[in-house]
């Protein structure tokens, strides 16, 4: 997106934009501005009720997103117990702490204890459980809900853009089952998007 770096900065309030910068220095994970750029575009048009994310981190995008769609719930799953307590700063600092389900825990024992639909859900969890999570995800997922799938060209290497490391091969085929199986669902319609390390964007019937 180098071509691109013409374009004003990502509108979103200067004190989220001074800890997502923060994250990103020291490698946290968090959400490229361009990946979440579009994320909120697809949120906008969704006008979404009730969202669900996986992979909460420091809960920045969580903020992002409970800041785009004031009206929306959203519940997000978090694994890692200190990233899940800096995302309860976070969410109750910018005043949205009300309207987020925090959970943590392994998304693969949380997602089946879940109920209701979804219209937005954003995967951003550990990548080699994207395939594993699917069933789960399409279950709850609402009609003409949107699966947001971040990552799934990871560094290149599943698109063949670069070789993949020895030691990565293992992960570059689970997103490819992923990409795979998303692709060739019949209720779903996906496009596959070369922003940051790739997005996947699957629409339910």
């Amino acid at each position: 997106m180098d071509e691109l770096q013409f374009l004003p900065p990502l509108r979103i309030d200067e004190r989220l934009r001074a800890l997502r910068e923060q994250a990103m220095r020291v490698r946290d994970p968090s959400t490229p501005d361009d990946v979440l750029r579009l994320l909120l575009c697809v949120a906008r048009m969704r006008a979404p009720e009730r969202m669900l994310e996986i992979g909460t981190a420091e809960g920045l995008t969580s903020v992002a997103l409970l800041c785009e769609c004031r009206e929306a719930r959203l519940t997000t799953v978090e694994l890692d117990e200190e990233r899940y307590r800096r995302a309860l700063v976070n969410l109750s600092d910018f005043g949205v702490r009300e309207r987020a389900n925090c959970i943590l825990g392994d998304a693969a024992d949380v997602l089946p204890s879940l109920e209701g639909k979804f219209d937005l859900i954003f995967l951003d969890g550990p990548k080699v459980q994207y395939r594993k999570y699917l069933p789960d995800c399409k279950r709850l997922l609402s009609p003409h809900g949107v699966l947001f799938a971040d990552d799934v060209l990871f560094g290149g290497w599943v698109n063949g853009k670069n070789p993949v490391p020895e030691k990565r091969r293992m992960l570059a085929e689970h997103i490819r089952e992923y990409l795979t199986a998303v692709c060739a669902d019949e209720d779903l319609i996906t496009s596959i998007l070369d922003i940051g390390e790739g997005v996947a964007i699957s629409v339910k019937k």
